[in-house]
């Protein structure tokens, strides 16, 4: 046998092998694949269907009709017309076994098939063993995919089910279209070792055209062939050694003069890179004293905190690309206005936004620019929600807390990686500011301290009509000092602009324990701002507290258990 015939009978079987296992390798790839998007979507789907159920039961139970077979038929009718609803293809079958395995209900897009005698029973013993599994088995004629619940109330067995086919039928192309390509190959590679194996059989051409090439283009990272192991299969050795040699100084060299030329280029990069997590003025201040490493001292400044409400909800039917492109197209215009406004974002935190007014360096008017940041967060949320709806997507809400206070700032943490930040008992109250935002239906609250500070510079900025309106007095998680606890605007309706001064006297009129007083400045309120959740918040309490009055050293203190 020539030489030529070993080499495809030695290399052809291990490239056909190799390629075997790797398209048997990706259909059972795919096929797990599917089945565990089959069993996720089926799972989603059985968890809704579970829902609506319960809660079709639970209202008839709760207003008495659970004996009602009137009512119960209802119910199960609302359930087939639900579960129609959620179908999405024309081969998905949603259907119902009573315990002796007699169909009692079906939805489907088109005609459902029915269950042929004998069917039901052994399928329903099936489900029953495998409760809530994905199995296959046949129904209707057709083999299907399946998962099911049994609801009591009802006592039936709920069953989700497509047609396997319509699963199954991309991993069924993939294993034909693994022996097409294999085929193809096969011949594809006896050609390619047919032309290899010719080149092989003249060792000593091939060694003396790659070294004239080497002579005639300097190119040194050209080798030759080391075909025997006898004289000529040594000079090429040693000539490949002698090359390689060669070709790595001179890469050597050429990497040395190409770092010199861009060092300085490499150090203004790092300063843009780096721009983009940590501020310019720590960033400057690192290099001006290396030695320091910006060591913690304590200041004065504003900490905001800002989260998307129910985000968890919100992200739980996207994509990870569509979350994370959604993030981004958020945090764009609400960074922006933080920049704006002289602050730095100090973290992301998943969806929410860490940033701080005054470190590390102050500006005068740290206050001022932190609560406008939080109004102007605010108004570009509702410009990015309008584009969620021309893209067709849910709007989100967000809650924003500020506060001010002395804080810990500095580089914090190991040697290996350290992050500019701030600590402190005014990080914490913004961040339970922020949370409270959902208790007290707004989404901008601020702290006594940030008021307070805020009304030393002034009553606002040019082009800005910031007002506050004084909510409640309440002590954080972990503290039992009151904070009092304010919401802004910029600028109000003509509703608002009397209604407000209300509040704030019924609001005095609370703390001075003149209930019945404050409850008719409350009501007052609600006259000219009806539906006010603040108002009636503030209403329910006078009422009951003047009804059952509240010990002598009461201080309007509401404490808070959790966030």
């Amino acid at each position: 046998m020539s030489i030529r015939s070993r080499i495809i009978w030695v290399v052809l079987p291990l490239l056909v092998a190799a390629l075997t296992l790797a398209g048997t390798a990706s259909y059972f790839s795919a096929a797990n694949g599917i089945t565990r998007i089959t069993r996720e979507f089926f799972g989603f789907k059985l968890l809704e269907l579970r829902k609506y159920a319960e809660n079709q039961w639970a209202l008839l139970t709760e207003n008495g009709y659970a004996g009602n077979p009137e009512m119960v038929d209802a119910a199960k009718k609302a359930l087939e017309i639900y579960s129609g609803g959620i179908i999405l293809s024309e081969s998905e079958v949603i259907f119902a076994l009573d315990n002796s395995g007699v169909p009692v209900m079906s939805a489907s897009l088109g005609d459902a098939p029915a269950i042929q005698a004998g069917e039901g029973a052994a399928l329903l013993e099936l489900l029953n063993e495998r409760d809530e599994e994905l199995v296959t088995s046949l129904a209707g004629g057709k083999e299907r995919v399946m998962r099911s619940f049994y609801f009591t109330p009802f006592q039936w067995r709920i069953i989700l089910s497509e047609e396997k086919n319509s699963f199954y039928r991309d991993v069924d192309r993939i294993k034909i279209q693994t022996a097409a390509v294999t085929a193809a190959f096969s011949l594809i590679a006896v050609v390619l070792l047919v032309l290899f194996s010719r080149v092989i059989t003249n060792p000593l051409v091939k060694m003396v055209k790659a070294m004239r090439g080497i002579i005639e283009t300097t190119d040194l990272s050209s080798r030759v062939d080391v075909a025997y192991s006898d004289e000529t299969g040594r000079l090429a050795h040693t000539f490949n050694v002698m090359t390689g040699a060669l070709e790595s100084a001179y890469g050597q060299i050429k990497r040395y003069a190409f770092d010199a030329v861009l060092s300085q280029k490499k150090e203004q990069r790092i300063r843009q890179i780096f721009q983009k997590y940590v501020p310019q003025d720590v960033i400057n201040e690192s290099f001006r004293n290396p030695e320091q490493l910006l060591p913690g001292k304590n200041m004065d400044l504003a900490v905001l905190f800002s989260d998307i409400r129910s985000f968890t909800t919100l992200s739980e039917g996207m994509s990870p690309g569509d979350l994370v492109e959604l993030l981004n197209r958020y945090f764009s215009p609400q960074v922006g206005v933080i920049y704006n406004r002289n602050g730095i974002v100090d973290k992301y935190i998943g969806d929410a936004i860490m940033a701080l007014w005054g470190a590390p360096l102050g500006h005068g008017d740290d206050a001022l620019q932190a609560v406008l940041s939080g109004v102007e967060m605010i108004e570009a949320l509702k410009t990015f929600n309008e584009d969620q709806k021309r893209r067709g997507q849910k709007e989100i809400n967000i809650g924003i807390g500020i506060n001010y206070g002395e804080v810990t700032v500095g580089n914090i943490g190991a040697e290996q990686k350290r992050d500019y930040t701030v600590i402190g008992d005014p990080v914490n109250l913004a961040s339970r500011l922020e949370g409270l935002t959902k208790m007290y239906r707004s989404p901008l609250l601020v702290s006594e301290f940030l008021y307070g500070e805020f009304m030393k510079g002034g009553t606002g900025a040019e082009g800005a009509e910031l007002r506050f309106r004084l909510l409640d007095t309440v002590a954080v998680k972990g503290k039992t000092r009151g904070v009092k606890i304010y919401t802004v605007k910029n600028g109000l309706s003509d509703a608002e602009q009397k209604a407000w001064p209300v509040h704030e006297r019924g609001m005095e009129l609370y703390y001075r324990r003149s209930f019945r007083e404050a409850a008719g400045a409350f009501r007052e309120l609600l006259s000219l701002l009806p539906g006010d959740f603040n108002g009636e918040n503030m209403l329910q309490r006078c009422e009951a507290l003047e009804l059952n009055p509240p010990p002598v050293d009461w201080d309007g203190v509401e404490i808070m258990h959790s966030k």
